[in-house]
């Protein structure tokens, strides 16, 4: 009698031991919504009056953080990122660097001079950005490449 009992009273909570997934996937989908919001998505605007120079021996760059883009044009001009402002001289583009190290300073970045010549592009032409850009502090330098024609 005693053991019917027990077999009773053990039976039963096997029964009623079911968990509820609701709130784990409830939880999961707010995990995820947390990680989308605050993934930071780096677009490098690109010219399409530029055309790279190709190196077999190029790798993409990790870390695209702090770029600060001056666009190369093979008759010598410089453009910004949106590739509308154009830098006609030193002082343009040592204020254009400047204000975005700033910029990237004020957020807890390093900055780096990401510079997209032509392939038909004097390099005395990029020496020119180079030299203002460090000026301005900026002593990193990514050079745009493909790594074959696209």
């Amino acid at each position: 009698m005693a053991a019917s009992k027990l077999r009773n009273a053990t039976a039963e909570s096997e029964a009623e031991c079911n968990m509820d997934m609701s709130p784990m996937i409830d939880m999961v989908f707010l995990l995820l919504i947390f990680f989308i919001v605050n993934a930071t998505a780096i677009i490098v605007q690109t010219d399409p009056e530029i055309r790279p120079p190709v190196a077999k021996n190029s790798k993409p760059q990790e870390d695209g953080s702090g770029r600060i883009v001056v666009n190369v044009r093979e008759d010598g001009t410089y453009t910004a990122e949106d590739f509308n402002t154009i830098l006609p001289g030193d002082e343009e583009i040592y204020d254009y660097v400047k204000a975005a190290k700033e910029r990237h300073e004020s957020l807890g970045v390093k900055s780096k001079l990401h510079l997209r010549g032509d392939k038909e592009t004097v390099f005395k032409h990029s020496r020119k950005a180079i030299r203002s850009s460090a000026r301005a502090g900026v002593d990193q330098v990514v050079f745009a490449v493909f790594v074959r024609e696209p």
